[in-house]
C-alpha cells in the first residue's frame, strides 16, 4: 500500500497547510547587511632606508540621508525579498563603494530590538581583508562619500570579580577611526560572565562620536575576530603580493594583531604556510632578502 499522507492535528497535509498559510500572522522584521572591509595600507617614509609604515584601515561611507545624516557607517543596506543575504551584501557593497568580486565571510548577526530608529531591523555583517591597491573605491547610491580610516583599538580598563558559581569580567575598549579629514571615536564595554560551562559576552556602547547605528559594536567585534583569524587561518595572505619577504609578512601580522612579534618565533609559526623561492629582493638601500610565496596546501591534512 502506498504511504498515506501525513496530516497535522487539524487533518491537513503539508500541501494543504501551505495553501492556507497566512504569512501576515506574524510581524516580520526587515533584514539588512553591513560589510567590514579591512586593508593594511603602507605610508611611505622620507628616508628610503626605512621600511614603509603600515596601518590597519577600514572602509566607511558617509550617510547621505536620514537617519544619522552625515555620520559615518559601514557600507550596507536592505535585503530584497527575492535575493540571498550574500547576494545583497555584494550588491550593496558595489552600489555604495564600487567594490566588486571580493571574498567576504559572514561575521555575526545583530538583532537588538532598538538598534535602528526606523523599525525592527536585523543585520547580518560580513568581513573581508583586501588589497587596497587593487580597488577603485567610489561613493554611490545613498552614500555621500566613501573613505578609508586608520584603525586604533585598545583596552583601557579591565575589572574582574568572583561570583557565586562563576566569574564576571568587564573590559572597556577604546576605538578610534581617523583619516586626514575626520576623526571618529567611541568606547565599548565588554561584559563576560562564566557560570560553570556557560560563557556569555555582552557588548554595550558606552560612548560614540560620529558612528551611525550600532556600527561601533560591529567594528569592535570584527577587529577581535580578525585578530583571532590571523592566528589560525590564511586570511592575512589576502594582503600579500605573489612574492614577499618574511619581514614584510611579519609587519602585516604585527599591525593586525596590534603587537610586536619576535622574528624567530614568528618564522617558526608560519614556516608551513610559506614556500621559499629562488628569487630575492633587489631594492636600493637594502640587502637582498629571500622571497617567499604562500603555500596553498598548508592547512590540508
Amino acid at each position: 500500500m502506498p504511504n498515506e499522507p501525513v496530516t497535522d492535528l487539524n487533518g491537513l497535509t503539508e500541501e494543504q497547510f501551505l495553501k492556507t498559510y497566512n504569512a501576515g500572522s506574524y510581524e516580520r522584521p526587515s533584514v539588512t547587511v553591513d560589510m567590514l572591509i579591512f586593508t593594511v595600507m603602507e605610508q611611505e617614509q622620507d628616508n628610503y632606508r626605512k621600511l614603509p609604515a603600515k596601518s590597519l584601515q577600514l572602509l566607511l561611507i558617509q550617510r547621505g540621508g536620514h537617519p544619522f545624516l552625515g555620520q559615518w557607517a559601514l557600507p550596507g543596506g536592505f535585503v530584497a525579498v527575492d535575493e540571498s543575504i550574500e547576494d545583497a551584501a555584494r550588491r550593496e557593497l558595489f552600489s555604495e563603494t564600487n567594490i566588486d568580486n571580493i571574498y567576504m565571510e559572514q561575521l555575526y548577526t545583530w538583532g537588538d530590538v532598538q538598534r535602528d530608529p526606523r523599525m525592527r531591523v536585523i543585520s547580518c555583517s560580513y568581513m573581508a581583508l583586501v588589497d587596497r591597491k587593487t580597488l577603485d573605491v567610489q561613493a554611490g547610491d545613498d552614500a555621500a562619500a566613501a573613505a578609508w580610516f586608520e584603525v586604533s583599538h585598545r583596552m583601557v580598563e579591565t575589572s574582574r570579580s568572583e561570583q557565586e558559581q562563576g566569574i564576571r569580567q568587564e573590559t572597556l575598549v577604546e576605538i578610534t577611526l581617523q583619516n586626514e579629514l575626520t576623526k571618529l571615536s567611541g568606547v565599548v564595554k565588554l561584559t563576560e560572565t562564566v557560570h560553570g560551562p556557560v560563557r556569555r559576552v555582552h557588548r554595550e556602547i558606552v560612548q560614540s562620536d560620529g558612528f551611525a547605528f550600532d556600527h561601533l559594536l560591529m567594528v569592535q567585534y570584527a577587529i577581535e575576530r580578525l585578530r583571532g583569524k590571523a592566528e589560525y587561518t590564511d586570511i592575512v595572505f589576502n594582503l600579500m603580493p605573489p612574492l614577499f619577504t618574511l619581514s614584510e609578512l611579519q609587519r602585516v601580522y604585527e599591525i593586525i594583531l596590534g603587537k610586536d612579534l619576535l622574528p624567530a618565533a614568528f618564522r617558526r609559526k608560519i614556516a608551513d604556510r610559506v614556500v621559499e623561492t629562488e628569487e630575492s629582493t633587489r631594492d636600493a638601500g637594502h640587502r637582498p632578502s629571500k622571497l617567499y610565496r604562500y603555500n596553498l596546501g598548508w592547512d590540508l591534512t
